[in-house]
Order: structure tokens, then sequence, then C-alpha cells
């Protein structure tokens, strides 16, 4: 072999021992996040721009297109049964929720999806047994029923009048007060616990509004949802960029189909990985963004008994019922993590008090199953702030008092009482309160 041959040989193989080498060490630092790491450390050395976005400078639809336009890969949510319109499904018949390990990985993948992927999936068969949603129903009904009649007219909401829609605000109360039976059922479905605690964490807060969307019933326009989407465009931009990262993280989005939900129907109108978009709460009522949306949304058809959830960054809108006998029903589940603040306000001892015979008699037929535990998280407050620590200091060894939640599963473990059930939770109310037991603070300390 003549020498430059074999000196052009040698420099290929040298070369490619140093690419190499310099591949393995740039993975290293990739799996080490060195450069996320170095990043930060020169964020951390300059301000780097305004703490607000601009009330002057224009979203960037092309930067929002872009987003947009990813493709869910199948690879990316294995236990999915099938991507529909970018848009990952589940079968909920398909999984055994005692398997730790399972419902894990089915967590780790939802919420992947709310933060980096579509930021929505759908769950089939979310609730397996129809008579709960045929029973609930019922009792929805009779709310429409009621409330027409007090009121003198139907109840429409902030989209839509009476007339093409009705809506029972706060369903959750409700829902118990009218029929605690279909209810105890409804929030004993350990698929609610799952979904939440997989993007909120324990402590959530379930908050419901149930949406009828007749014949006629037109669509919504593209918006995102609470906390700053029900903000002005004038008061958005005056909250700082990590609280519009933050307001997305705060609340989980979802809806239970109480009838099945043909495309014609109206089925909610979606934009997969919209949520990923950073000016998204100043843009959604942009004509710009309004017109990229009406051409680009997908839409799922969804049976009885399924349910959808969502980032509540997402854009997205009911759609037009263009049927010509059929009324779309939907139960709107709007979850708030522990540290946010609910946008209806639930008294949860009414509610307790109402269903409180029925859970402890769940509980002695059960023990306390993943359904029994699934109610008490759903009907409690699992959160034991604020309060007043001079009357309701930390446990010892702990750093916060009981919640609703731990009372109630300690008094059904304990066999308590409907009638001590709710003396305990009245004294737990009175001893959180400013005044507590002790007496308002009247001096000043040190003086």
């Amino acid at each position: 072999m003549p020498a430059s041959t074999s000196g052009r040989n040698t420099a290929a193989i040298a070369a490619a021992a140093t690419a190499a080498s310099i591949a393995s060490i740039a993975s290293l630092l990739y799996y080490l996040e060195i450069p996320s790491l170095l990043q930060q450390r020169v964020q951390a050395r300059k301000v780097g721009g305004p703490r607000c976005y601009s009330p002057n400078a224009k979203p960037s639809l092309p930067e929002f297109k872009l987003l947009t336009q990813q493709e869910t890969l199948r690879e990316t949510y294995p236990l999915a049964s099938r991507i529909e319109k970018n848009i990952p499904v589940y079968d909920c018949a398909s999984f055994d929720l005692t398997d730790v390990s399972a419902t894990d990985k089915l967590q780790d993948e939802l919420y992947h999806n709310l933060t980096s992927g579509p930021g929505v999936y759908i769950l089939k068969h979310f609730f397996l047994d129809p008579s709960i949603i045929d029973a609930t129903n019922q009792a929805f009904e009779e709310i429409i029923a009621y409330e027409h009649q007090a009121s003198g007219g139907a109840k429409g909401d902030h989209f839509a009048p009476g007339s093409a829609n009705a809506r029972i605000w706060n369903a959750f109360s409700k829902h118990a007060l009218q029929d605690p039976e279909s209810y105890v059922q409804y929030f004993s479905n350990a698929w609610f616990k799952l979904v939440c605690d997989s993007y909120l964490g324990p402590g959530y807060k379930i908050t419901t509004q149930v949406n009828i969307v007749r014949p006629g019933g037109k669509a919504q326009m593209p918006h995102r949802d609470y906390h700053l989407g029900f903000q002005t465009d004038e008061d958005v931009v005056a909250w700082p960029k990590a609280v519009h990262l933050m307001s997305g993280l705060l609340t989980l989005q979802g809806a239970v189909a109480h009838t099945d939900m043909p495309l014609e129907s109206g089925p909610t109108r979606l934009m997969p990985y919209s949520q990923t978009f950073g000016e998204g709460f100043r843009s959604y009522r942009r004509p710009e963004f309004i017109e990229y949306f009406e051409s680009n949304h997908v839409s799922v058809a969804m049976q009885k008994g399924d349910a959808v959830f969502f980032s509540p960054s997402l854009f997205h809108a009911a759609g037009e019922n263009i049927t010509a006998d059929f009324d779309r029903s939907a139960n709107l589940i709007q979850v708030s993590s522990a540290f946010g603040k609910t946008m209806e306000t639930i008294d949860t001892l009414p509610l307790i008090d109402k269903t409180y015979d029925l859970l402890a008699a769940k509980y002695r037929a059960e023990g306390l199953s993943m359904e029994v535990d699934a109610f008490i998280r759903a009907v409690a407050e699992g959160y034991p702030f604020p309060t007043n620590l001079d009357c309701r200091p930390p446990a010892p060894g702990g750093m916060a008092p009981e919640s609703e939640q731990q009372i109630l599963r300690r008094g059904v473990i304990e066999g308590w009482d409907r009638e001590r059930m709710m003396s305990e939770l009245d004294d737990m109310r009175e001893a959180s309160s400013a005044n507590g037991k002790i007496g308002r603070q009247t001096t000043v300390f040190g003086t």
C-alpha cells in the first residue's frame, strides 16, 4: 500500500475516533444536563430582558404555527391505544389500576403530554358503567328544571344564552345535595385520582359545571382557561412571564361525555401543542390567531362515558351543534392544585354531611379501596392552609395540621358516626378561622 494511502487511512481513522470521542463527551454532557446548567449560570449573571410581555409587541404567529404543526409520535406514548388527529387516546378498560408499576408509567405519559407534548388526551371508557352516567344525568335534569323555574328562564353561560345552552354552575356541590347516591358513585371513580395526581399532585380540588348544547348551538371562540385565560388583554400583560407559565400548571381542565358526541354535535375543538406557546394568554383573542385556529383545529368524536383532559393553556373551543335533534351534554371538570384558588367556591361540609353515611357504608364493604380513597380526595379539602397556627399547630414531628381529607379518612377508618364527623370538622373549621378558639389577637407583641 502506498505511503500516501496509508497516511490517509490513518488520518481518517483518527478523525473518526476524534468524532466518536466528541460525540461521547457531548452525550455525557447532555446526560448530566451540563448545557442547561451552563445556561443557568449565564442567566444568573445578566438580566435577560423585561419581566413582562410588552403590550405593544405582536405575538409571533409563525412561532405558534411551528409549535402546533408538530407530529405526535406513537413511540412517545406506548401505552396509548392509538394516536388520533395528533391526540393520544387511551382505553381505561385495558388498565389494571392495582398495578402500581403500570399506572406510574401511565401517569408519566400523561404528565409529559400536558407539559411537553400535545397538551390533550382522551380516555375511552372513563366510566365503564353507563348506569352511573344515567343516574347523574337524571339528577342534572332535576337541577336544571328547578333552576329554570326559580329563575324564570334557562340559564346560559359566558359564551351563549340559555336558549342555546343549559348550564349548571357549581354542579359539583348541587349534584351531592340533589342525589348523594349517584354523587358518591360518580366521584369514587379511581380514574379521577390517577389523572389529577399525575398533573397536580395530592391535595387537588375538583369543581364541575354542566354544559348542554342544543341543536343550533354555535361554536365558542378559541380561548385559554382559568386563571389568566379569564383576564382581559390589558390585565394579562401586567403579570410577569413566569406567572403565564405557572397559570397553566395550577389547573387541569377536562370533560366527561354525558351523551355520545358525534362530530356533527360539536365536541371540543382542540389545537394540540398550543399550550407550549409562551404568549398564548395574550394571543387567543387576536384575529390572526383566531383565523389560524378556525382553519387548523381538530375534534375527536366521543362516546358516553369517555373523558378528555387538557392543559388550561391549550387553545380550545366548544364546537357547533349542527344536528337537528340532538343535545350534546358534558360535565366540565376543572381541577385546581392545592396551591391555587378554585374558580368556584365549594363549601365541603354540607357535601360531607350529605354523603358520609354512604361513604362509611362503602368503607365497611370495601375497606380503604381505591374508590373510597378517590371519593375522599374529591369531596374534602386536601390542603390544611391557610389556617390559624395558634389553634391548630402542626402535629409533633409534622409540618402541617390535619387536613379535612385526613380527618375524614381517620373517621371512616375508626368508625365515627356522622354526628361526630361533622362535629370534628366544624371544630376544625372554627379553629382555623382568624378568630379561632383563643380569640382575636388584640395586643402588639413587645409593647
